[in-house]
């Protein structure tokens, strides 16, 4: 940022033409810019090449979603056409544990090939991986052209969200946020009936090559219309000297952290192995090693760390990084809350999906609203623990369901949990943007994904192996008597505990005691996941609150008294000041602006005006306290009325003192 900063007068320009500053985190400065152009985005476009770049970022992010939801759908009918139904699961790990482990590579990538560069980078291999999942032979070549398809999906989300903060002031970042997960929860809801509905109809080769025509439209746009820069040292570098910046051994070695740890876990999940299986623990040993070496690499030797550890060692970027990976874990376990419906209350599979409708509801609603409120106020901190708070009353709530809970509660309660995690994501994302400056932006966004797809992965995997083991026990101890092993056991892929539809072909007695058993398994399992949201919540405590400039929050705003002298407003970081100004100005020269949210109030007045006049004229800038505003809001109004009063009492002499000249 500039140090060339001049106090303003009350002839300064309101709006005046200066160069983008180097970090968001403008509230730290104590000095008054010069101006609330300061808080521009790196790059400008206008706003149809806006629309169509978002429409190009925002449609491979749908397609993203779409596709998770279109391959679990797949899984059953995938394992039966290769007669390998007991590895079709490896068909979804292979992509996530793709994506967790290349998803924090674009961050840098982001900032070495360009943003245009890497989006294309990651469209290109999930849409190389999509093609070979519709075209493959076997199954073999299925999970290999899904974990092709996961190096390119963990970049769709990363780079599409450090586009757009380059593009979008960051006050207004959060709206678009929320509009970003509104269509990733569009496309997750769509996948499961369309991936079903091209399945029966084409087979399941046609969801993964139905999917090819918008990729090669999101493909277009970015490459046509994306046109993000880069500094110019950057810029202007050849690649060659561009791909020597890429931290090859701290990207390896991140990988095998990441993908040790996530194998062993799915292993254990999956496979149901004990943890004194040699594979299991040593793959999770092997996985703090490679940790280990990794932050070696990254502390001393790389010169261009894919992870910095002075960001990671900062206190909002830890607190944020952990608030997302335990909110992303207790968000994910939500997947166990259908099985609750259908082994505990024995509904449908249809009416088991339906009771996760407000869920999914209340998800999309409380991105936007969290977007909207940081735009209006551009403060996030105490919304960030009302909506944690929310979480950890709402999983609490699930925990205590009982046979005796009201219909409507079983609809109702979850909505809090949806609510408060689209809020905290999506308020938690611009808190971490706020807080880095602009050259570690992309950097940061990727560890923030990375934290949080790695949250996903472990509470699907963590939660099913905690429901199986209290389960198991569970049955062991309420199932007794003649048979019971033989109800306990029935088949490898048909017992009770991984098939809640063979409850209803049980006998009354020993449904009755799967019931009880399910429920208690999952109580337990709603309890850790309360718990994840508590854990949450006291990561979100350290987070600091910058203001979120839509302008810069130092603002001057000359204000007319009731006697014609004009008061110049200042509002610093941490407390607002009044200086008197006192310059004799006649009244019909008397102009003020007052700021309301997002516009300014302009009454002039003039001789050549006549009379006085309101118009609103939008502008960026921020707002001022209600106390201010109530203030300064008297101090216009009746100025305005006193000056128009003054000019027409001074029209009726002028007019009267002609009639008598006449």
């Amino acid at each position: 940022m500039s140090s060339h900063h001049r106090t303003p007068s009350e002839r300064s320009p309101l709006l005046t033409s200066r160069d983008p500053p180097q970090s968001y985190d403008a509230a730290e400065h104590e000095s008054i810019p010069q101006s609330p152009d300061e808080f521009k985005p790196l790059n400008k476009a206008s706003k149809g090449d806006l629309a169509w770049v978002l429409a190009g970022l925002w449609s491979a992010v749908f397609l993203g979603a779409l596709d998770g939801t279109i391959v679990a759908t797949l899984l059953a009918p995938i394992g039966s056409y290769f007669h390998e139904s007991n590895r079709s699961s490896y068909i979804g790990t292979s992509y996530l544990l793709s994506v967790c482990c290349f998803t924090p590579l674009y961050g840098r990538l982001s900032d070495i090939l360009g943003r245009k560069g890497a989006m294309l980078l990651a469209l290109s291999l999930f849409g190389f991986g999509t093609l070979l999942c519709g075209l493959a032979p076997s199954m073999d070549a299925l999970i290999a052209a899904r974990a092709i398809a996961g190096m390119g999906g963990g970049g769709v989300m990363t780079v599409s969200s450090v586009a757009v903060t380059d593009l979008i002031p960051l006050r207004q970042r959060g709206l678009y946020q929320g509009m970003t997960n509104v269509l990733f929860g569009l496309g997750a809801g769509l996948g499961g009936p369309l991936g079903g509905w091209l399945n029966d109809t084409f087979g399941w080769c046609a969801p993964h090559l139905c999917q090819m025509p918008i990729l090669l439209f999101s493909f277009i746009l970015v490459t046509a219309k994306v046109n993000i820069k880069l500094p110019a040292e950057i810029e202007n570098q050849p690649m060659r000297l561009k791909v020597q910046r890429i931290d090859g051994f701290g990207s390896l070695t991140l990988v095998l952290t990441v993908g040790s740890l996530l194998l062993g876990l799915s292993l254990k999940s999956t496979e149901e192995l004990p943890w004194s299986h040699p594979v299991v623990w040593g793959l999770l040993v092997s996985s703090a090693v490679w940790c280990a070496l990794f932050v070696m690499v990254e502390s001393r030797w790389a010169s261009y760390p894919v992870m910095p550890m002075r960001l990671v060692r900062q206190r909002t970027p830890l607190a944020v990084s952990l608030s997302n990976f335990f909110g992303s874990m207790a968000a994910f376990s939500m997947v166990l809350r259908s099985q609750y419906f259908s082994a505990v209350r024995l509904n449908s599979s249809t009416g088991a999906g339906l009771h996760l409708l407000p869920h999914s509801v209340a998800i999309s609603t409380g991105s936007v609203f969290a977007g909207w409120v940081m735009r209006r106020t551009g403060r996030l901190y105490t919304l960030t623990l009302v909506s944690c708070a929310m979480t950890v009353v709402a999983a609490i709530t699930v925990a205590s369901w009982n046979d005796d809970t009201p219909t409507w509660h079983l609809w109702l309660d979850i909505v809090p949990q949806g609510l408060g995690m689209a809020s905290v994501i999506t308020t938690t994302l611009i808190a971490m943007i706020a807080s880095v400056v602009k050259e570690d932006l992309a950097v940061a966004t990727g560890i923030t994904y990375l934290f949080r797809t790695t949250g996903q992965v472990l509470g699907v995997s963590l939660s099913g192996a905690l429901l199986q083991a209290v389960l198991t026990n569970k049955l062991r101890e309420s199932i007794t008597g003649p048979g019971a092993h033989k109800v306990r056991a029935l088949s490898s892929k048909m017992s009770i505990r991984h098939s809640t539809n063979v409850i209803s072909e049980l006998s009354p007695e020993h449904q009755q005691a799967a019931v009880h058993s399910y429920a208690e398994a999952l109580r337990v399992v709603f309890i850790c996941q309360a718990a994840c949201n508590f854990f949450c919540l006291l990561c979100c405590l350290p987070i600091q609150e910058n203001i979120l400039p839509c302008v810069h929050p130092f603002l001057y705003l000359p204000l007319p008294a009731l006697n014609g002298e004009i008061v110049a407003v200042t509002r610093s970081r941490r407390h607002t000041t009044e200086n008197a100004k006192t310059q004799s100005r006649p009244a019909h020269q008397t102009r003020l602006w007052l700021r309301f949210p997002y516009t300014f109030l302009h009454f002039g007045t003039g001789e050549t005006q006549g009379h006085h006049h309101i118009f609103w004229t939008q502008c960026r800038t921020v707002s001022l306290s209600c106390k201010y505003t109530m203030h300064h809001t008297y101090h216009a109004v009746f100025g305005a009325i006193q000056t128009g009063s003054d000019e027409c009492r001074r029209a009726r002499r002028c007019k009267s003192t002609r009639r008598l000249v006449n």
